[in-house]
């Protein structure tokens, strides 16, 4: 039977800011009377994951999420509000405490670039006081689970970003954490790096029953791996539920089709698709979004009206359905 991992109640943290007038003058008054505007990155957020969940964490950029995961890191104190984490207050940043999470930052990296990832591997191994033999089972673990056994003395900085988001993922686990903390460990990673580190992630969690709070901008990432889904919206949350609520809506049943025509003449500037709303860039690109279902049809009204130098087809920015998400969500929880 499962219990709660993490638990968080009125979470909240304002950073606070100070104004500056315009020009000279603005200066010097400031000098003696500062004023300072309050901005709430988190506020009175609550929320309870079980032991073994893996939860989406979405929300637009600026929203909130990496500054609460930040408090649930111990790297940031609330301003108010509470959180336990496996029964630990991450305020008190206690060593216990840090042997039992991970915090993993696709934009920030924890391996150093000079050496290969062996060597942060057995710094690690000595600060968390990992036992020799528990030490090599896990890191052989990760190393096939992962598929990068072959890096393992490549200098980090030679790496790929994929190889070495892979590299991030074996640091963070290295002492088997029973919580992980990802804030989009897939960030400009190509698609194959997004598949393999999904379907690792995957499996790490049925494995290990460990407990996962991923943001991520990429909606794949999260229909793959999470059921349920906690939406914040300017600090606040704005939904927790099943994620095929959200997919229920029109976000996920559509796609964007992006065009570039081999010549401009071929599409008259006020080309418009009969099945989709269009638009158009001033680089001359079409934008046409349609039913998921209507993608090929589309797709062949677009090349039966002239060439096309280029053609990409994809999911709706997750922004965007969070947007749509919010505009509908009731006043209550907004």
């Amino acid at each position: 039977m499962s219990h709660s991992m993490i638990e968080v109640q009125n979470l909240t943290r304002v950073f606070r800011t100070y104004k500056k007038a315009p020009g000279f003058w603005g200066g010097v008054k400031g000098l003696f009377n500062r004023t300072f505007e309050d901005t709430a990155a988190a506020k009175d957020i609550s929320f309870t994951i079980q032991e073994g969940e893996f939860v989406g964490f979405l929300g637009p950029n600026g929203a909130g999420k990496t500054t609460t995961l930040k408090m649930l890191s111990g790297l940031i104190y609330p301003t108010s509000g509470k959180a336990r984490v496996a029964g630990f207050d991450p305020s008190k940043r206690e060593n216990a405490y840090r042997k039992i999470f991970a915090l993993v930052m696709g934009q920030k990296n924890q391996l150093w670039w000079d050496l290969p990832a062996r060597e942060s591997f057995v710094l690690l191994r000595a600060i968390y006081g990992i036992p020799e033999a528990q030490y090599q089972k896990t890191l052989d673990e990760l190393l096939d689970l992962l598929d990068v056994r072959a890096k393992l003395d490549v200098m980090v900085r030679e790496l790929s970003l994929g190889e070495r988001m892979k590299m991030e993922l074996i640091a963070a686990l290295i002492h088997r954490p029973r919580v992980l903390f990802l804030d989009e460990p897939t960030i400009g990673l190509d698609v194959i790096s997004q598949k393999a580190v999904r379907n690792f992630l995957r499996e790490y969690n049925r494995r290990y029953k460990v407990t996962i709070l991923l943001t991520s901008h990429y909606m794949a990432d999260i229909q793959e791996l999470c059921e349920r889904v906690i939406v914040i919206h300017r600090g606040q949350k704005i939904y927790d539920g099943d994620l095929s609520a959200i997919e229920a809506g029109q976000g996920t049943k559509q796609k964007i089709i992006t065009f570039e025509p081999a010549a401009a003449e071929t599409f008259p500037t006020h080309w418009e698709s009969k099945h989709g709303k269009t638009t158009r860039s001033d680089d001359g690109k079409f934008t046409v979004r349609v039913p998921s279902d209507q993608v090929v049809g589309v797709s062949q009204e677009i090349l039966s009206t002239g060439p096309v130098a280029d053609i990409t087809i994809e999911d709706i920015p997750i922004e965007d359905v969070i947007t749509e998400l919010f505009t509908h969500a009731p006043k209550s929880i907004s």
